[in-house]
Order: C-alpha cells, then structure tokens, then sequence
C-alpha cells in the first residue's frame, strides 16, 4: 500500500487539494514506528509529514504549517522534551508526546515542559488517533464570545488565546489557554480539579490539572509561592481572581 505521505518536493502540488485535512507532524527516530504511524494517521483523514529527529522536524517546521506534532520523548540529539521547551518558547501549536516511560512522574514532566498530552508506549495507533482528533476539536479556530478580562496588570483575550499588558503579549499553549477559559467563566466559583479537567475536555488527573496552574503562575503572578490572582482553596480547588478588561 502506497503512504500518502507529504515531503517538501510534493506539498506544494497537492496542499490545495489536502487543504481541509488536518496536518500532523510525526517526529520518531524509529522508522518502524514512524512509517506506521504515517500509514494509519494517512488512512484516517491527515496530511501526515515525517521526521526521523528534533534537528529534521526543526527544518520541516520552517516551511510546513501543522495543526499538531506527535512527537517521541526518546530520541538521539535533542529529546523530545527538550525539542518541546524549545519549540515553546516560539510557537503554540498542540503537541502528544510518545514514549516508552509511563510513569507519572515522566507524564509530569513532559507537561512541564509545555506539550500537551501524553501517551505512553505500547499503545494502539486508533487511542492516538482519537487523542489527536480531540485536541483539533478543542483547538479549532472558533469566535469566543467570551469577553478579556483583566488578572492582575494583565489583559487575557480568550480568542486570541493570548496575555498583555503594556509592554508584552503572551501567547499561551491550548491547555493553558483553555484552562483560563474555564476559571474566567466560572464568576470567581472555587472549581475543583476533576471539574476543571471537564470543562476543558482533558482526559486528565489531578497532577495534571496542577501541572498548568503552576505553568500559568509563572506567566501571571509575581510572587509564584504566594499567588494574588491564581489561587488554590485547600480541599476545593482552584478559583481565579479577575477584573472587567
């Protein structure tokens, strides 16, 4: 059976024809896993592109625009946590980490490091395809009527998905994004941790729902150990401060 896989001698022919499908970048430096994940993802509706390494998908990157990377944690060079951290810094498109660590603690870590979910290996390729199909749902470009509101000296926008104040904007990831959504809608309600993961529509535990708060106090507090806008109420949850933008 023929992949259809895009390289950069073909995109440009065919990107109008594929210009509704979404498009995914696959980074792995196992080519088995690599040209069955292209296989599978290709069969089930994406426009799939390849890269055997961090350095490889950096370059890709440059030229091709994606909706989302799958991207393994263990890989020569640059990790694929440290291709995460770096691509953050940057850009804000959803990313799945693979990897053969499934402990939580290595979840956590991949979360830190800014992607977006995370699933361990072995793993069936349809629980992948599902998992990327969710992240587009939630990622997809919609009018937010939410209005901005103001944390602090900050204004956040929900439909840009993104911080400022008078001098800086800050874009932030989808989880990050999504989850100020909820406690901005929320009307300064305590939610809890499963409560905010509903609302996010995250297949999440508590240690994850955590992870983003903490990412988020970084962006928004000054003082990260004692939070005047983020605020954890002890048994309850989490409920944030706001103001009319």
């Amino acid at each position: 059976m023929k992949v259809d896989v895009i390289t950069q001698e073909n995109y440009t022919d065919r990107a109008e024809s594929q210009e509704s499908r979404p498009h995914v970048l696959v980074v792995d430096d196992d080519r088995r896993i690599r040209d069955l994940l292209c296989r599978y993802l290709d069969e089930h509706g994406f426009v799939v592109i390849s890269a055997a390494d961090a350095g490889e998908a950096s370059a890709l990157l440059k030229s091709f625009e994606v909706d989302v990377l799958v991207v393994d944690v263990m890989m020569p060079g640059q990790t694929g946590l440290e291709f995460t951290q770096e691509f953050r810094k940057t850009q804000q498109t959803p990313i799945i980490l693979l990897t053969a660590l499934g402990e939580t603690e290595d979840r956590i870590s991949g979360l830190e490091a800014g992607a977006d979910d995370y699933l361990p290996k072995p793993f069936e390729p349809k629980e992948l395809v599902l998992r990327l199909n969710a992240i587009l749902k939630r990622t997809a470009k919609k009018i937010d009527t939410q209005k901005p509101f103001k944390i602090g000296g900050w204004v956040f926008d929900p439909a840009l998905e993104q911080l400022s104040n008078d001098s800086e904007i800050v874009k932030l990831t989808s989880a990050e994004a999504l989850l100020l959504k909820a406690l901005g809608r929320s009307g300064g309600e305590v939610l809890s941790r499963e409560e905010l993961a509903k609302r996010c529509g995250v297949d999440a535990g508590e240690r994850t729902i955590d992870v983003q708060v903490t990412r988020l106090r970084r962006k928004i507090e000054e003082d990260t150990k004692n939070p005047r806008y983020l605020q954890t109420v002890r048994g309850k949850g989490y409920v944030l401060r706001i103001g009319e933008a």
